[in-house]
Formats: structure tokens, C-alpha cells, sequence
């Protein structure tokens, strides 16, 4: 039996000013997770259309797996414009193919041979993702090596407490940032406690197996039972930030599946943001220092 790893969700185009780009969560994350040498899959929907065609084509360039269903809606789009100050401003599509995800049979094989899963809050924003993703959960063997990383990822108003508690109840790690978990605490009705604390408050209410908050240039921890890991921010020359928590994510699991400890997988974690973070994009080649574990 193989043992994939699963990025589960939304696949669509960031189209800016300048041009459009490939974006999703899901996709960076199994990437990364490629180059560390695992089998690593991408779930999502695209459209019958020129878009969709190119997102398939786009994996096929860069060797990565994918599961994508052809679905007759359009393929999702980003829309991004810049304000007068030069913020970007977000309109994220909806209605569109990855908001319906079907769950066939051949996803059903797939959650059966699943060790590890990544998803977010946006994917399930619609009902059809949102239940497919809820099976594909639960059809995963359960036991001790298997992980299912809720990466919260929240965006505009595409979430809600329903939402996140069923995600929370469904998963064993938590990925949050420091903002996000400011939000949480609002919604949940702790807003006065320290983020710190609030972690450890989810930790012990959802039974999870790690909590990994990200703080920026502050540095980031993972929460466990009884422990807890805290990595710095190495400084370096920002390219931009695009896919930086993906890489992290996929960093950090790969880390934990290849039989690394909480503290080393946590370094690598580290260092591969800070890596992506030099480079234009949110898929760069990583350096073999980095995706051979055994040489860090």
C-alpha cells in the first residue's frame, strides 16, 4: 500500500496587474512535500476551459501528481488590484470549480491510502468541497502515523464557527498564525487570553497532536502534550512571501513522516520558509541541503 500525502482543495489563477499566477494552497503544499521525496498528491476541480487546461498543464511541467476533476464550472479565479496606497486588494471568485470537488471513487481509493492530508477553511466554503473533504477525512485509516493537518488559512468572510469547530473536531494538527488565532479567540469568546495560552486551550479541547502557531518575524512554535518547540525567524532578503506557510507546512510534515523529531522537523520547517521566502514564487526549486534530511 502506498502511503500519500494529500493537498486538498482549492486550485486556481492569482490574476494581477502584471500577469497571472498559480495559486492555491493545496498545490504549493504538495509541491514542497514532492521535494522531499514523498508521493505527494493534489486534490481539486478546474473547469472544462483554457484556465483549467493550464493549471493541468502547469502540474504536468512541474511533475506534480494531482486528482483533478474536470467539473462545469469555471476554473477558480483571484482577482487582484492594487489600492491607490499599492495594497493589494482580494476578490476571490466564487461559484466556481474547486467549490465543487466531487467525491468519486477513485478519491475514495486515494483517502484509503492516505498517511497524511493538509486542508483549509476556504475550500469549504461551499457545501459540495466542504462534505467531500469531511468523507475523505473520515475514510482515512485511523492510527498513530496518520496526520490531518488543518492549515485554518482564513480569507475574507469565506469561514465561519461551524466551520472551524467541525475542521478542528476532524483534525489532529493544527496550522494557525498569529492573527488567525486572534480571530479564533473572538469567535470563540476568549478574546482576553494570551496567544500562548490559546493554544494550549485548543491543544487540550480538540485532543490534537500538535499545535503549530507562526508569528512572522517573531518567530514560531509547536505545541505539544507537555512540550513546546520555539524556532526564530531567520533574517533574510525577502523576495516575497507567496507560498512561504505552505512550504512550511509541507517542510514540517515531511520532517515528522520521515522519522524526525518535533524539534528538528521544526527547524526544517524553518528554514525552508526562509528559503522560499529569498525566491519568486510560491514553488521555487529547494536547495538538496534542505530536501536531504539526512544532511541537515
Amino acid at each position: 500500500m502506498t502511503n500519500y500525502v494529500v493537498g486538498m482543495g482549492e486550485a486556481l489563477w492569482d490574476v494581477l496587474p502584471e500577469g497571472k499566477k498559480l495559486g492555491g494552497a493545496p498545490a504549493n503544499f504538495a509541491y514542497h512535500v514532492s521535494q522531499f521525496g514523498l508521493n505527494s498528491q493534489v486534490v481539486s476541480a478546474v473547469g472544462n476551459d483554457r484556465l483549467g487546461a493550464e493549471i493541468l498543464e502547469n502540474f504536468n511541467q512541474k511533475k506534480l501528481n494531482s486528482l483533478i476533476e474536470i467539473v462545469p464550472y469555471p476554473t477558480g479565479t483571484v482577482q487582484v488590484t492594487l489600492d491607490g496606497a499599492g495594497v493589494p486588494c482580494y476578490d476571490i471568485k466564487e461559484g466556481v470549480a474547486w467549490d465543487n470537488i466531487p467525491y468519486t471513487l477513485a478519491l475514495d481509493h486515494l483517502a484509503k491510502q492516505t498517511r497524511a492530508v493538509c486542508f483549509g477553511s476556504l475550500a469549504q466554503r461551499s457545501a459540495v468541497s466542504r462534505e467531500t473533504i469531511r468523507h475523505f477525512l473520515d475514510v482515512m485509516p485511523d492510527g498513530d502515523g496518520q496526520l490531518k493537518i488543518f492549515d485554518i488559512n482564513l480569507r475574507q468572510n469565506f469561514y465561519n464557527k461551524d466551520i472551524i469547530c467541525q475542521s478542528l473536531c476532524k483534525c489532529n494538527i493544527l496550522k494557525i498564525n498569529d492573527e488567525e488565532l486572534v480571530t479564533i479567540g473572538r469567535i470563540f469568546g476568549y478574546p482576553g487570553i494570551d496567544l500562548q495560552d490559546k493554544c494550549w486551550l485548543l491543544l487540550g479541547k480538540y485532543n490534537l497532536k500538535m499545535l503549530i502557531l507562526t508569528c512572522g518575524i517573531n518567530g514560531s512554535y509547536v505545541f505539544c502534550p507537555g512540550k513546546v518547540s520555539f524556532q526564530e525567524t531567520p533574517r533574510v532578503k525577502v523576495a516575497d512571501t507567496v507560498g512561504a506557510g505552505d512550504s512550511f507546512t509541507a517542510a514540517f510534515v515531511s520532517g515528522i513522516l520521515k522519522g524526525m523529531s518535533v524539534e528538528d522537523a521544526h527547524q526544517l520547517a524553518v528554514h525552508t520558509s526562509a528559503y522560499v521566502c529569498t525566491q519568486q514564487g510560491a514553488m521555487p526549486l529547494l536547495p538538496e541541503g534542505l530536501t536531504d534530511i539526512k544532511g541537515l
